[in-house]
């Protein structure tokens, strides 16, 4: 494969933080460059104040600097069709418009797995229109319900009622513009009860690769209670999804979603989330997207050893069957600390208060140079270093930026999710420990985070 020496990043969260920590660590990668980014991935790279979705930008800066490779990390941009806008001009990690419409549209990923026979809830597809047909489909099923906005919704476009009126009451404020145009058409499913499963797949449209397995926690209360959020935590890997498992996921659901993006015509070279409920064994899709999640992406990036860089231009380059993935053995846990008042409103703006025992329990726990490790950022904050010949280490914790920006000389709140801290470690307690030890020396005005994250698998 030929040098890569200047890419660029698109996006600002805790997952491009992660996947800009991967990016920086490899000998592939001379410059990087992140747009917009935040606190944390000013460490990585150098930060540029271009929205994701400015495209005209974002091609001015490409020529300007000679970027040779753009990752793509948030929806929106591979929705609204950045790939289809550089035509091939430049290596891009990511879906064209019609594969992205595998997370824009929930009734097209619905059909899609109908088509392609890959396992999924029974569902139907209403508008305003059809509102009452919609109403008398909620009354053929069983409590609870599973009621979703076709669009994107920032990743609160599900909702599941516990009661027929509550179900019909979301129904109509969801058609009613509760999610804007995301909601216009609701997809109404059948519930599944078991146990969530995410499953990303690398692929560049013909070859695949299956990154590590993580969980995910969505609500905002411990025990699962609450409002959905774009996610509290996430750990990896996840102890049911075994060998046998994971036979199922790729016979079932892996090799079935690739072949179909071929059969369809559809240019993908990209991330598959693949939202998973294992139902007594069996595994069944929930939902694709169409990059990697967040905050998966900051428990599955620091488990992946080989050469991140190498992955990303197999990718973008039809190659990805000569890469040679490796994956730490070492369990990992991320759980997030997110303003007050999150999912709702929040105020933004605050300090947060690195202590310095937090900043020395994060270097001492990893090894600079051919190991993981920890580099200070402009003052406070940590990015994962590594090569892909890294040796393990007995535990590490690293603090990942989501909602952070400078002001001046400090870090400030700027965002609902603010801060994941990652740990890894031998075993599941061990990095629950790790990261709980670091969010104790870490504060802001109304600091939330839960405490149950990774509980339910001890």
């Amino acid at each position: 494969m030929s040098e890569l020496k200047k890419i660029l990043l698109l996006g600002s969260g805790g997952r491009e933080h992660a996947i800009a920590a991967g990016l920086a660590a490899s000998v592939r990668c001379d410059e990087l460059f992140i747009a917009p980014g935040n606190a944390g991935t000013a460490a990585c790279g150098t930060n540029v104040d271009i929205s994701v979705n400015d495209f005209a930008a974002i091609r001015d800066f490409v020529a300007e600097k000679g970027i040779e490779m753009i990752v793509v990390g948030p929806e929106e941009p591979l929705v609204r069709g950045i790939v289809d806008f550089f035509d091939g001009s430049v290596p891009i990690v990511g879906p064209s418009a019609a594969g992205a419409q595998l997370e824009g549209s929930k009734d097209f990923a619905k059909a899609f797995m109908a088509r392609h026979g890959v396992p999924t809830a029974g569902y139907r597809s209403f508008t305003a229109q059809t509102l009452a047909e919609g109403e008398a489909f909620l009354e053929s099923l069983t409590p609870p319900y599973v009621l979703k906005a076709d669009g994107l919704a920032a990743g609160k476009g599900v909702v599941i009622p516990e009661t027929l009126a509550e179900a019909k009451a979301e129904l109509r404020e969801m058609l009613g513009g509760k999610f804007g145009a995301a909601g216009s058409r609701v997809v109404i499913e059948e519930f599944l009860r078991g146990i969530e499963c995410s499953v990303f797949v690398a692929t560049d449209g013909v070859s695949y690769k299956i990154l590590p397995t993580a969980k995910d926690y969505k609500r905002v209360g411990e025990g699962d209670t609450g409002l959905n959020t774009g996610g509290m935590g996430a750990v990896s890997p996840v102890p049911f999804a075994d060998a046998e498992f994971m036979r199922k996921v790729e016979e079932r659901i892996v090799r079935p979603t690739v072949d179909g993006l071929r059969k369809d015509g559809m240019d993908y070279k990209g991330f598959v989330f693949i939202g998973l409920m294992n139902v007594e064994g069996e595994p069944m899709v929930i939902e694709y997207n169409v990059r990697m999640g967040d905050p998966e992406t900051e428990v599955v990036f620091p488990r992946i050893t080989s050469d991140v860089v190498e992955m990303m231009e197999a990718i973008a380059t039809g190659r990805l069957e000569e890469y040679d993935l490796q994956v730490s053995p070492l369990c990992a846990v991320t759980v997030v600390a997110v303003s007050g008042g999150y999912p709702g409103e929040y105020k933004k703006n605050y300090e947060i208060i690195f202590s310095q025992e937090s900043r020395v329990k994060s270097q001492e726990s990893g090894v600079r140079s051919q190991e993981s490790g920890y580099v200070e950022q402009k003052p406070v904050a940590f990015a994962t270093q590594k090569t892909h010949n890294s040796s393990l280490v007995t535990h590490n914790s690293t603090i990942f930026h989501s909602g952070t920006m400078f002001q001046g000389d400090r870090v400030v709140t700027a965002g609902g999710r603010v801060l994941a801290v990652t740990s890894l470690a031998q075993t599941l307690p061990e990095a629950l420990a790790a990261s709980y030890a670091v969010l104790e020396n870490i504060s802001f005005t109304d600091i939330y985070y839960r405490r149950d994250i990774g509980r339910d698998l001890i």
